[in-house]
């Protein structure tokens, strides 16, 4: 079983240890886990803890846009492909795979011809919708200050070059 070290001490206390550094995430696949007490936690800067990995697959940007799209409401698979220019069928068929084993997406198929299969965002998908928004509004409000940035940053290292 892998252990999420909370970074208060022993990486290998066991939980309900006495100082509460680090908790077992049970291995068997569908076991739900839940921590309620702050000294037992997961703690992303650890990195044998599994929250790491959540926020690599949610910082994704085809996550993120996926996210975003399906928090409109239900939609079948090409219509999320037609709403994210650029985003190949391969990756929105993975990052949907992805969404759907963590509990963010739900994928629901109808007994029709032709059959139709529609997307939707779970609780969990729509509690996450909306610090992604958050995000999503910071990064084009702010856009125009990062590329001036970049520009300046990139002509402070031409001229540092050129004058080596």
């Amino acid at each position: 079983m892998p252990l999420c070290d909370t970074g208060k001490g022993n990486a290998s206390a066991s939980p309900g240890s006495q100082d509460g550094a680090s908790v077992r995430i049970p291995a068997t696949a569908g076991q739900k886990v839940h921590l309620m007490t702050n000294d037992m936690a997961f703690n992303p800067y650890s990195r044998t803890c599994p929250s790491r990995r959540l926020l690599n697959e949610i910082g994704e940007t085809w996550t993120v846009l996926i996210i975003g799209a399906l928090s409109d409401g239900p939609m079948r698979f090409t219509e999320i492909v037609q709403r994210i220019d650029g985003v190949s069928q391969k990756m929105v068929t993975q990052t949907l795979r992805t969404l759907e084993r963590d509990g963010l997406v739900t994928r629901t198929q109808y007994n029709e011809i032709p059959p139709r299969v529609v997307y939707e965002l779970t609780d969990s998908g729509r509690d996450l919708a909306e610090p992604l928004r958050a995000i999503e509004l910071w990064a084009t409000t702010h856009m125009g200050q990062i590329l001036e940035a970049r520009e300046a940053y990139d002509q402070a290292k031409a001229d540092a070059a050129s004058s080596s």
